[in-house]
């Protein structure tokens, strides 16, 4: 439950430190004292973002810290889901600053709003005038049946193999799409791959084709120069061997004086015998380069076949074609696997449509039986609460497709008097009678769902005199196995309250600020008076506010 709720600086809020019953809280006010604004600041710590940046002080920061007494609702895995560390008394606090920037806590550990959202969902239900709403919505009307169903696990069950189920079609859907694709294109690729096959295309062939190409076609310059340079050596007028063999004759006589020029002709010796190779070499390398037009003639085609290739499908290389014909190749294996693939899923889907169709029929029992325990009880409130002849029917057909709930269709179907023919609750009801429908709703709902706390927020639009006494003593009973929180103009129900708080404005001379105080009882007695009958009470009215507080 909320046991406190303190506000910094918001609105026209300076500074409010809020302590209340486990039981039955009334909240009154004139209208626009600042009960919705308190409510606004409740709300922030609950996961709503902040429409405005209004600050009662523009220097300072706005904060807002909610402690909640939780021991007896077993909520330790909710936490642990979370990532937050448990506490019996856990204080959930948000931070806002003057340049829009917000900052979340739950004892002290930074959350996001989206974690707010969800744990304030386990915390507090506030139901507002505007939430009657919500009762048109068939989101709304099938979470009122899993409620009284009792069946959160089931329901969580089926929405996760449901995502499942909804996965595993799109990825049949995507695949067949690819597989159409595939064999669309795979005439071409099977031409593509084919012709690269056939082209029996070797890494690095083209530079070896090249290198020959240019050998073969420049073979009589070739041989010309070879030949040329070996005549150089040993044939030509000026003969270098002879030459050098004259001067190794002419160093052997100046050595037979001069011993210490040994090495030099020793040296000259060794160059001698290297050039005498180097000559026996480029002799036999010039004979053995051959005009060979037919072997020229084949390089040249195969190379304008490669040429031709690489054109044709915008690569510069022989590596570039392998690769493309590695990818054709490859994607002729995938059309191959994908019809493995499709009924593979298929099987696995047939299998998924038996598991929902099992889950969702669950379901479908479940809120059959709850329709009965939902439409009496709607019936008893509503007899309480002065409509002895209303009905609130639960229509639910079942659907050959899934949705995300299940298979059911369901539409709240009211009679607010005898005779009148039952139709969608938002074309008949009046103000008055959604509210007090809303209010049997939600009693029923919150001893279900055993929240810790539930907020009544002006729900008595359209009742007063004996009803909305009902009312009041309706608040009572639910506050006896939760704690009830009613923002009410009614004395009949603001009478029951175990804890009365007031909301009023002060004057300040620069500044109006709202200001909230725990009554005692005869403070309680002058503010239900002046409910009945205005701002200076009579004795009757006092008198008459005495007994409604007995």
């Amino acid at each position: 439950m909320l046991s406190k709720l303190q506000i910094k600086n918001y609105a026209l809020i300076d500074a409010l430190d809020i302590d209340f019953n486990p039981k039955l809280n009334i909240i009154t006010g004139e209208t626009g004292a600042g009960k919705s604004i308190i409510m606004g600041a409740l709300g922030l710590i609950l996961g709503n973002r902040a429409e405005s940046k209004h600050f009662f002080d523009e220097t300072k920061k706005c904060v807002i810290e909610g402690s909640f007494a939780i021991q007896n609702y077993q909520l330790q895995d909710l936490f642990a889901s979370l990532d937050l560390d448990y506490d019996d008394l856990s204080i959930i606090r948000r931070e806002l600053q003057a340049d829009g920037k917000s900052r979340a806590f739950v004892n002290d550990t930074p959350v996001t709003l989206q974690t707010l959202k969800i744990l304030g969902e386990q915390l507090i239900d506030i139901h507002s005038q505007h939430a009657t709403l919500q009762i048109n919505t068939e989101t709304f009307q099938l979470l009122v049946l899993d409620t009284v169903a009792k069946h959160t696990d089931l329901v969580q069950d089926y929405k996760k193999q449901y995502q499942t189920f909804k996965k595993l079609k799109t990825e049949l859907k995507q695949l067949e799409e690819d597989q159409d694709r595939s064999q669309q294109e795979a005439d071409y690729h099977q031409f593509v791959f084919n012709e690269l096959e056939e082209a029996n295309l070797q890494v690095n062939e083209q530079e070896d084709l090249e290198s020959e190409q240019t050998q073969l076609a420049n073979a009589e310059e070739i041989k010309r120069h070879f030949h040329a340079a070996n005549g150089q050596l040993q044939d030509g007028e000026i003969n270098i061997l002879d030459g050098l063999k004259q001067v190794h004759v002419a160093l052997q006589q100046g050595v037979r004086y001069l011993p210490t020029a040994e090495p030099l002709l020793e040296r000259l010796q060794s160059t001698l015998i290297e050039l005498k190779d180097l000559s026996a070499e480029i002799e036999q390398v010039g004979d053995s380069v051959t005009m060979n037009e037919e072997r020229l003639s084949i390089v040249n085609e195969r190379l304008s076949a490669l040429y031709d290739l690489q054109k044709k499908h915008r690569v510069t290389t022989v590596a570039e074609l392998l690769a493309l014909k590695d990818e054709f190749e490859g994607k002729l294996m995938a059309a191959d696997s994908q019809s493995e693939q499709i009924e593979a899923l298929k099987i696995a889907i047939e299998k998924q449509h038996t598991d929902l169709l099992k889950l969702a029929a669950q379901l479908t029992r479940n809120r059959t039986k709850a329709t009965k325990v939902l439409e009496d009880e709607v019936k008893s409130v509503l007899n309480r609460v002065g409509m002895p002849h209303a009905q609130l029917k639960v229509s639910m057909e079942v659907l050959d497709t899934f949705k995300s709930s299940g298979q059911d269709e369901v539409a709240f179907l009211f009679s607010a008097n005898k005779g009148q023919t039952l139709q969608p609750i938002h074309k008949v009801a009046s103000g008055g009678e959604l509210s007090r429908v809303m209010l049997a709703i939600k009693s029923l709902v919150a001893k279900s769902s055993a929240l810790p706390t539930i907020i009544f927020d002006e729900i008595d639009t359209g009742i007063s005199g004996e009803v909305a006494l009902r009312v009041g003593e309706m608040m009572e009973e639910l506050a006896e196995n939760m704690q009830v929180i009613s923002i009410t103009h009614l004395p009949q129900i603001a009478s029951k309250g175990d804890a009365h708080f007031k909301v009023y404005k002060e004057d300040l001379g620069t500044k109006t600020k709202s200001n909230i105080v725990l009554m005692d009882s005869e403070q309680r007695v002058l503010e239900i008076a002046q409910m009945l009958s205005g701002a200076n009470p009579e004795e009757t009215a006092i008198q008459h506010a005495r007994e409604m507080l007995k």
